[in-house]
């Protein structure tokens, strides 16, 4: 349930993406085609107030079942992000409207302690986040993302968290804490190491600097990380995947994973208009690229196809990556504690050997 007056908040100065483009949603009821060029998008701040806060994951491709998002929209304002295309079902746009008209979920912590509490839960691990990087900088202000890892701790609940922001060493003591129960395990997403071809394509995600760094830090800290260098962008980042993966192991990455972009259509506007934009000598290449690998597509639907390519152009980027993490010792993804560490509080020792029973 929403609430359908937006909180505008004129305080908020995280970077603002360039982009002011918001192409025509398959579902919007009302569409503005301005005469002059738009005004600068400003944050929104809208409420949802969802019947549960787990989202139930039904697909073979992704190694885990449940994700929780405390938001949705994103202010890194990345190009290439299949997300965009949900905001669509909430009667908004794939393009400005998903970087700046943000939906937080205030009883997000609640409502986790809630089915914690539940009998028919039994501790499967939670990714965060599957449509929104829950440490997008409107985390500061409102801390849901927080709030959530505190409940997680409590119940030494496993989980799993994939960011492109140094604001997760905020909460490096909660992370730690649920280390020693072999209850976490923390991705950084680094698809683009290049700074200023990254600033093109992520404009509002902090520079894939801050995020080595935020992995050394996770590493020293002891709390297990790796790399997520997703997508590949065929033309883009495929070029780089050694320079790369060799940065986050140095860094202290134990583990990378990656898998093709996949470009449905109001995504490819977007996709396609940041490139015209702002890199127009090379936009009609990346985008053959893209197709090539895809075998002449931009998107695939089917399941056990939609993560990998069909052309040479992806079969070679990657035979690179399979090497280069072979080459460096890094693990493929991790799929969660083997021995379930999830109890509930004050629950007597007996019952919560049932809660604590190996991983089927």
């Amino acid at each position: 349930m929403f609430n359908h007056a937006p909180l505008f908040d004129p305080g908020y100065t995280e970077h603002m993406s360039s982009s002011h483009w918001n192409p025509r949603s398959r579902f919007q009821r009302l569409h503005v085609d301005w005469d002059i060029p738009p005004p600068p998008p400003k944050l929104v701040v809208i409420e949802e107030r969802p019947k549960t806060i787990l989202r139930e994951n039904n697909s073979p491709d992704l190694p885990f079942r449940w994700s929780l998002n405390p938001y949705r929209g994103c202010t890194h304002a990345c190009a290439y992000c299949y997300a965009r295309a949900f905001h669509e079902y909430l009667d908004m746009g794939a393009g400005s409207d998903f970087e700046r008209k943000i939906v937080i979920k205030p009883t997000a912590a609640t409502q986790l302690r809630e089915r914690f509490q539940n009998t028919s839960w039994k501790g499967d691990r939670i990714v965060f986040s599957g449509v929104t990087d829950c440490y997008q900088p409107i985390e500061r202000k409102h801390e849901l993302t927080r709030a959530c890892l505190e409940v997680c701790a409590e119940y030494r609940n496993p989980i799993g968290i994939i960011t492109r922001s140094p604001l997760i060493l905020r909460d490096i003591e909660i992370l730690q804490q649920m280390a020693r129960h072999d209850a976490v395990e923390v991705h950084i997403s680094i698809p683009i190491l290049d700074e200023r071809l990254a600033r093109v394509i992520e404009p509002g995600a902090p520079p894939p600097s801050a995020r080595l760094q935020t992995i050394r830090h996770l590493a020293d800290a002891g709390v297990p990380v790796g790399i997520s260098m997703a997508p590949i962008l065929p033309g883009i980042n495929d070029h780089a995947i050694p320079a790369t993966l060799e940065a986050a192991k140095d860094a202290g990455a134990m583990w990378a994973w990656t898998q093709l972009v996949r470009l449905s259509d109001p995504v490819a506007q977007v996709f396609e208009n940041r490139l015209r934009s702002s890199l127009p000598h090379r936009a009609d290449a990346i985008m053959a690229r893209i197709r090539r690998a895809r075998g002449g597509k931009l998107n695939e639907r089917d399941w056990h196809r939609r993560m990998r390519g069909v052309d040479a152009t992806w079969s070679m980027a990657e035979t690179v990556f399979e090497q280069w993490k072979s080459r460096l010792d890094l693990k493929a993804r991790p799929s969660g504690p083997t021995i379930n560490p999830f109890r509930r509080p004050n629950q007597g020792a007996q019952l919560n050997l049932f809660a604590s029973s190996p991983k089927r």
